[in-house]
């Protein structure tokens, strides 16, 4: 049976890879508007989803009593990670942007072992070594960023990070999917809809069809990354979470006529070889 949420983790992590990439192209396809307009399209589809899906639930929109104080903190931790990664993109290089936005999983590795007591041994730690050096050379970061918008960038991923580790907690202890997904995605968007009422710019219907399809691939990629951490613990799953980075390459090859260069074809040999071995050494324990 553990051997079975393990694998249903990695393949809920690498759904969840493939929607966030969507999401990531359809935001770069709504061209330049305020971050927080973008980042309240990102939550409101899913938190329409959601309740959606627990009012047609059995259990309508019971949660349970001991799962108050974890949902809260993923809702702040993932809407800080999810404002600072926007804001990031809108300042910075957007490959510098990514690299930073990619430390999540490390960082959830890091907060399992406070949180949830979780160890990672040297295998497991150096296949996420090894498959961050390989989201280096796909986004070849620049040296020449700004100090302030880098902090913000890494305290992005600091926040995704730590939020999917109340995730995994959450799931520990029982707590729905489509609950945890409501309490972030309605908690984001009142953060934001201050922001977006006072910094409305309109919008073509591309525009807004294209965040309209970002907030469904959002969707799709939080629910799915919600059922893979309450699957299985973040240090045996995370390093999938890099295949995001293939999925956006492909797109962006497909839809965008961008070709990777050598460095970008180094990075995902990198990064395909340690999920690969690092799923390999999951099925023998």
């Amino acid at each position: 049976m553990k051997i079975k949420q393990k694998q249903q983790g990695i393949l809920f992590i690498i759904m969840a890879g493939f929607f966030f990439a969507l999401m990531t192209f359809f935001v770069r396809l709504s061209g330049d508007l305020p971050t927080m307009q973008k980042a309240f399209f990102r939550n409101a589809v899913a938190a329409v989803a959601s309740v959606v899906m627990l009012a047609r639930s059995e259990k309508g929109f019971y949660i349970q009593k001991t799962s108050w104080p974890s949902l809260f903190f993923r809702a702040l931790c993932g809407t800080i990670g999810l404002i600072c990664n926007f804001y990031a993109i809108d300042k910075m290089n957007i490959a510098d942007a990514n690299i930073l936005n990619k430390l999540s999983p490390f960082f959830a590795i890091i907060a399992s072992y406070f949180i949830l007591k979780e160890k990672a041994n040297k295998v497991e730690w150096s296949c996420v070594l090894v498959a961050f050096l390989g989201a280096v050379f796909v986004v070849k970061p620049s040296f020449e960023m700004e100090f302030v918008y880098a902090m913000i960038g890494v305290a992005g991923g600091l926040g995704a990070g730590v939020a999917y580790t109340f995730v995994r907690k959450l799931g520990k202890q029982g707590e729905r999917g489509p609950v945890i997904v409501m309490c972030f995605s309605v908690f984001s968007c009142l953060v934001t809809l201050p922001f977006f009422i006072l910094q409305f710019q309109p919008m073509s219907f591309k525009q807004l069809l294209c965040l309209l399809l970002a907030g469904i691939s959002a969707t799709g990629g939080q629910l799915s990354i919600t059922a893979a951490y309450t699957k299985a613990p973040a240090k045996e799953i995370s390093v999938f979470d890099y295949s995001q980075v293939i999925f956006a390459a492909l797109l962006g090859f497909l839809f965008l006529e961008q070709i990777p260069d050598q460095m970008s074809i180094i990075g995902y040999v990198l990064i395909i070889g340690s999920a690969v071995f690092k799923w390999i050494y999951a099925l023998k324990e």
